[in-house]
């Protein structure tokens, strides 16, 4: 067996790996089955941006999600095997496929490394359907990637996935392992300016400012008059430029300008990807410790340090950004408890500070159990009234009512699970829908009683502008 290690010691060794494999084989040659084996290895560290750029293929679907704040990077290319559905019960299907697939895994290597093992990458649309035929996303996607790359604390992490059944050529994956392993280490990393494109494009609001503002005050009619206390609406921006739009300098400017939100991007596979800077978790789960975020009610960044501090005061003290605030926190522990969990909340909301904006943030923590899947959570807490509104089911039915475009993936969840329940879960705000030359971005407000039509467009604009800058 000839398989060169591209570097002494680098990589597992090879005789054991093949040895493996072929037990592997003879087990499914006896059951005349099919096996994922998950091979797990600490490598030289590389920007899991620069892999995603260099190893992605149009045709393939993928996933990035970074987050400086905590030293993490993650990208995940190409799918060893894929779930995408639409419907009611995706978020079932979405858990038995990933329960159905950990059946079939064997591990390799070391396992104990931060993101080692088997990790599935899931992206869901805010309804459960798409109401516009032609959206390039189903409205679930779960995949286990081929390649995984991740950066923790400056160690990085190579998972393969790989199916073997009785017709695999291990030899033949061997060697595509090795020259894989060989590249990855000659990727230098990136740099880390901020790339300005040259800046021809045409802006192309979706739904004009007149039409936003009567819709807020239409909201807020229906909220004096009714069961309402909350509706989230988004606006849409399309733009198009004179060249292809680069992603990964769009990626890689997002984390120089938003070091303090979660970067990520997916793709289907068909030449469209979705991107954005989101400042809000869903839900992060670690060694069964929960937390998840309250966020809302916001307020422009001001130019100075005393005009910031105004703004901040000015936001803790709102009535109107409190009782915003609150709805949300009442939904989240009322759906945790509904689980059986206990959520543990702050007394006061803090502030989160971003780069053009701030808000209203509390984290609420729970222990969950080993039998509650995150995706059961997720089921439970998805749209939060941080996006849709409350009531909840009259806010959505309302939603589709205002909007003209469809929402897709935009404030839905995004992230990944691994094989113990660990999981990081995002809501996909200030976000964009890529396609070559064109991109149509997302920015939403709530809408509550005192919301003033005027200031709620200026947020959308001023939300529509951060993504704006990266992107052109």
């Amino acid at each position: 067996m000839t398989v060169s290690p591209c570097r002494n010691n680098l990589f597992v060794n090879y005789k054991d790996l093949y040895q493996f494999l072929l037990s592997v084989q003879e087990k499914c040659i006896k059951n005349n089955g099919r096996e994922i084996v998950s091979i797990s290895q600490e490598i030289d560290l590389v920007d899991p941006l620069v892999v995603l750029e260099k190893l992605t293929q149009a045709n393939e679907i993928n996933f990035y999600f970074e987050n400086r704040g905590k030293g993490e990077a993650i990208a995940a290319i190409d799918a060893v095997t894929k779930l995408q559905i639409d419907g009611t019960d995706r978020f079932t299907n979405a858990e038995d496929f990933i329960k159905f697939c950990l059946k079939n895994v064997i591990n390799f290597g070391n396992t104990n490394l931060p993101f080692s093992g088997p990790h599935f990458f899931c992206y869901f649309s805010f309804f459960d359907k798409n109401s516009q035929a032609d959206y390039p996303f189903p409205s679930a996607t779960v995949f286990l990637p081929r390649w995984q790359i991740a950066v923790k604390n400056q160690r990085c992490i190579l998972v393969i996935n790989t199916i073997i059944n009785t017709k695999t050529n291990i030899q033949r994956i061997l060697q595509n392992i090795s020259c894989k392993i060989e590249y990855l280490q000659s990727l230098e990393y990136y740099s880390p300016h901020i790339d300005y494109f040259p800046t021809n494009f045409n802006k192309q609001p979706v739904t004009n400012a007149t039409h936003f503002k009567r819709s807020v005050s239409s909201v807020l009619e229906k909220i004096r008059s009714s069961h309402l206390t909350k509706i989230v609406l988004a606006d849409a921006l399309d733009v198009i430029s004179s060249h292809q739009l680069n992603l990964f300098k769009s990626l890689n400017n997002l984390r120089q300008i938003h070091p303090n939100c979660y970067i990520f991007s997916t793709s289907n596979g068909k030449g469209q990807n979705f991107i954005g800077a989101s400042p809000e978790r869903l839900i992060s789960i670690h060694q069964q410790q929960l937390i998840t975020d309250a966020l809302a009610g916001s307020a422009p960044r001001g130019k100075t340090p005393t005009e910031d501090a105004t703004n901040a005061d000015r936001l803790l003290n709102s009535e109107k950004e409190r009782h915003e605030h609150l709805l949300v926190i009442d939904f989240i522990t009322q759906r945790l408890t509904q689980l059986g969990l206990l959520p543990q909340v702050l007394l006061a909301p803090r502030l989160r500070k971003l780069s053009n904006i701030q808000h209203l943030w509390t984290p609420i923590s729970a222990i969950v159990p080993t039998n509650v899947h995150p995706l059961k959570i997720i089921a439970q807490l998805h749209p939060t009234p941080a996006v849709a509104g409350a009531a909840r089911d009259i806010a959505c039915a309302e939603i589709r009512r205002y909007e003209s475009f469809e929402r897709g993936l935009y404030a839905a969840p995004l992230g990944w699970i691994d094989a113990e329940g660990n999981c990081e879960f995002i809501v996909g705000i200030r976000s964009a829908l890529i396609n070559g030359d064109r991109a149509r971005l997302y920015a939403g407000a709530g809408i509550v009683a005192g919301s003033n039509p005027d200031k709620e467009f200026a947020e959308v604009q001023l939300k529509l502008q951060a993504l704006l800058k990266a992107l052109v």
